[in-house]
């Protein structure tokens, strides 16, 4: 391992993602990637008695589906990299104890999924690791009731609120996989001063800019050297946001970019405004859609870049602005 430039790691015996899994609800599995998905719920609540309990049953069949796939039993796994949106990361930590795998819990909000994975690989490469599971998870109807308003209440949705994504997605990382992470870089905080809780990808479009910026200075390459660039998830409005500030540092990213919260629904039909948000938005359309496409050879050579707006109920009420965070993963396929 050694470091490109000022910010980027680049891997010499890259870590490869062993299996991967995704899950979703309902939703998720009526949006145009429901196919995809290794396993949906029609009842979100998991026949559970909390919302909170069935976003922790997520990650719990997240995990098993790639324990399964990879025909690997949890004593054989060295860490788990987990986290999520709740309150001290409570849907892992009540989700994944009964692994018995060594634990390090993760808060990177909806940029879990690339902090999980970096931190992972990072483990696997330096050989403190055979194998690190990283996974993440969000739901809806959690979500709403810690940082909005409770689903009784029925208030009105923004234009610019996204839709938190009720679901997970979990990778096993490890040597000798398809997939290859070969260089990752970890993001700098950005805060421009937004404070609309139902704008949160204006809050994290500086932090994609910036460390899109920063990864292709620090690896000498451009847009068009990718098969693909992710980001997650800024929706329609941050998604905007990211171009104008691309532009303003002559970036032209739209030739290759998507965005994982406008990937997961059809807007229109499924009426999520600006689009998807949460942990498990960019978490499932990676380990669903995005490696399946690149298992069957379609992009040989992406970044996923997963955005997490760090905010709280305690610093929103208290009137502060919103933090944003970008961490970025290349993943090859050979």
């Amino acid at each position: 391992m050694k470091r490109l430039g000022k910010y980027t790691l680049e891997f010499h015996r890259p870590p490869s993602l062993l299996a991967q899994a995704a899950v979703g609800g309902k939703k998720e599995a009526e949006g145009p990637l429901g196919k995809d998905f290794d396993q949906t719920f029609q009842d979100t609540t998991l026949q559970e008695d909390s919302w909170e309990k069935a976003e922790a049953q997520l990650q719990k069949e997240a995990v098993s589906l790639v324990l399964g796939k990879a025909g690997v039993r949890p004593q054989q796994v060295d860490y788990l990299f987990a986290g999520d949106l709740l309150n001290q990361c409570i849907s892992s930590t009540f989700g994944l104890m009964d692994f018995g795998i060594p634990f390090l819990g993760q808060y990177g909000a909806c940029s879990t999924m690339a902090q999980t994975l970096l931190l992972a690989a990072i483990l696997v490469e330096s050989g403190a690791a055979r194998r690190a599971l990283a996974v993440t998870s969000s739901h809806f109807c959690a979500a709403e009731r810690q940082f909005r308003l409770p689903l009784e209440y029925g208030g009105q949705r923004s234009p610019t609120a996204q839709w938190t994504a009720t679901a997970a997605g979990c990778a096993l990382v490890g040597l000798g996989g398809t997939v290859q992470i070969r260089r990752g870089l970890a993001g700098k905080i950005q805060d421009l001063g937004v404070k609309d809780p139902a704008n949160m990808g204006a809050a994290m479009a500086p932090a994609a800019a910036d460390s899109i910026c920063a990864f292709l200075q620090d690896t000498n390459t451009r847009p068009e050297d990718y098969d693909g660039i992710f980001t997650g998830d800024l929706g329609l409005v941050g998604t905007r946001l990211l171009y104008q500030c691309l532009e303003d540092n002559g970036v032209d990213l739209q030739p290759v970019h998507q965005d994982c919260g406008l990937l997961l629904y059809d807007r229109e039909r499924q009426d999520v405004h600006a689009g998807g948000s949460g942990c498990g938005c960019s978490a499932s359309v990676l380990c669903g859609h995005l490696l399946h496409r690149m298992e069957r050879g379609e992009l040989r050579r992406i970044l996923f870049c997963a955005t997490g707006a760090l905010m709280s109920p305690t610093s929103s009420q208290q009137g502060q602005s919103i933090p944003g965070v970008c961490h970025i993963l290349e993943l090859v396929q050979p």
